[in-house]
């Protein structure tokens, strides 16, 4: 009886889903997009707001990193245009923590990241 429980353990479905590159990167603009949008509330705390643009800047940061190593297998085109969103991801978050209409910059661009991600087509 035991050995059955174990193999049936073993071989059930994991509660936990398999994800592509494409799905965990998705997750984490999905993730940060979502704190940032809460982040967006006249009653949301500094410290709060903070914490969403500190994540957001982690995210871009770590982005450009990959977007910059010569092993990255995007096209250089699309990466230079990432790499631009980056800069001006980090730029206008500097510029949130004193200005929370300037939440709303970052907010679309992740959206549209997370658009392209989830392969829909991305309107200008």
């Amino acid at each position: 009886m035991f050995s059955t429980s174990l193999a049936q353990t073993a071989y059930a479905a994991s509660a936990t889903p398999v994800r592509t590159d494409r799905g965990t990167e998705y997750a984490a603009f999905q993730h940060v997009t979502a704190r940032l949008n809460r982040a967006r509330s006249p009653d949301t705390p500094m410290t709060d707001r903070a914490q969403a643009l500190h994540e957001n800047r982690k995210l871009w940061t770590i982005l450009a990193s990959d977007l910059a190593d010569s092993e990255n297998g995007l096209p250089q085109g699309l990466r230079a245009q990432l790499f631009y969103l980056a800069e001006f991801s980090l730029l206008q978050s500097r510029k949130a923590l004193n200005d929370r209409e300037a939440l709303a910059a970052l907010v679309d661009i992740n959206t549209a990241v997370m658009r392209g991600l989830g392969g829909q087509e991305v309107s200008e």
